[in-house]
């Protein structure tokens, strides 16, 4: 635990990429701008995750996870000091653009850290612990952000104890020192990365990430419209929606962490993905607002273990590879850029459900990529 703690520490500071929620909230109280402005904000922290992932993935396996994971969390707290010390918009696009490319280093470098430093055959379970961990911090930005809006008349507050959070991580991994699991074989490089891609498995794995992703980064954006237009839930109240999944999350995550040490990783991944795909689905079609409410949390939970089920699965069946399978992985995580738009076009051009009903087709992906690994027993874990 010695080990083991420290780098789950820093998946505390991986959740800190989602302030991109409440950020756009505040940002748009405070400077009066319209929504295709505001939507430069997680385009500007997600962006990175497409441009940067496969070269920091080939960079650490020369330098190490454990310099990456460092450099990535002091990257991210300079990013936070930014707008708390210098705030305008600017400020605040430079500083979530930091924010995103030391998560994007923090995501390349924390996952396969934390396969190091945990036995093999239990690095599922502590994958969700970690996506447990995350979950917390991304749960209490926007009650934090209120806490400190009402007692020191300044929500930004959140930016600078979360860089000091950030600062801190970095000393303490620093006094630590982490065995990491050799690299062998072909020297990793842009082109050995991107070949990967011709396994069909990694290739299907890989796009599984991009569409999670989307999930969770979509539902987190467009849950306040949708439960205000389909349900007519006040704006306000439909806001905290954003709380109550990611609340699921946290809790699946938790219990994932507990149930994954019993339960084979191929079969988590399914029954995660039929709980996600029927949630989302009922979601679409049902009339009552309790109902919605609950729905909400329960897609939260079911969402929560597909990413570290999803990127397990992988590494662990190439972990002489893992430095370019994580940052493949990472850079699939572009698909929180991606899919809300796209979310977005389909609701202007038909209307909320429909664009609600995106996830419904990421997540039938999901469902099927469980089901080959299981009837092809492609792995056993």
């Amino acid at each position: 635990m010695r080990l083991v703690v420290p780098v789950l520490l820093s998946f505390f500071v991986m959740s800190f990429v989602d302030l991109v929620g409440i950020g756009k909230d505040r940002v748009a109280g405070d400077l009066g701008l319209s929504d295709f402005i505001l939507g430069l904000i997680p385009f500007a922290a997600f962006m990175w995750f497409f441009f940067l992932s496969v070269p920091v993935g080939i960079l650490q396996a020369r330098v190490g996870k454990k310099v990456m994971l460092n450099a990535g969390m002091a990257i991210t707290g300079i990013g936070l000091f930014i707008p708390y010390f210098f705030y305008n918009f600017a400020t605040v696009i430079a500083g979530f653009a930091l924010l995103g490319v030391g998560n994007t280093i923090v995501q390349v470098s924390a996952n396969p850290l934390l396969v190091d430093v945990v036995p093999g055959r239990r690095a599922s379970s502590f994958l969700s612990f970690s996506q447990f961990i995350k979950a917390i911090g991304s749960m209490i930005a926007a009650p934090l952000a209120a806490l400190f809006a009402s007692r020191f008349g300044d929500w930004k507050v959140l930016f600078l104890v979360y860089g000091i959070i950030s600062f801190l991580s970095v000393l303490w991994l620093s006094t630590v020192k982490v065995e990491e699991t050799a690299v062998t074989g072909e020297k990793a490089s842009m082109a050995s990365a991107f070949r990967l891609l011709g396994n069909s498995y990694i290739l299907m794995m890989v796009v599984s990430i991009f569409l999670v992703v989307g999930i969770d980064v979509g539902f987190n954006y467009f849950s306040g419209k949708f439960l205000t237009t389909r349900f007519g839930i006040e704006e306000v109240t439909a806001q905290s929606g954003r709380s109550v999944y990611f609340f699921g999350r946290m809790l699946g995550t938790f219990m994932g962490a507990l149930l994954l040490t019993r339960l084979a990783s191929t079969k988590g991944l399914l029954y995660s993905a039929i709980l996600s795909i029927i949630s989302i689905l009922l979601i679409l079609i049902v009339p009552s607002k309790a109902a919605a409410w609950a729905l909400v949390f329960i897609i939260g939970l079911g969402v929560a273990n597909i990413f570290p089920l999803v990127f397990s699965l992988t590494v662990q069946r190439y972990p002489e590879r893992s430095n370019e399978i994580s940052g493949l992985m990472m850079m699939a995580i572009s698909g929180g850029a991606l899919i809300p738009p796209l979310m977005g076009l389909v609701s202007d051009a038909m209307g909320v459900v429909p664009g609600m009903a995106v996830l419904l087709l990421c997540s039938a992906y999901l469902l099927i990529v469980a089901w080959i690994i299981i009837r092809k027993k492609i792995v056993t874990i």
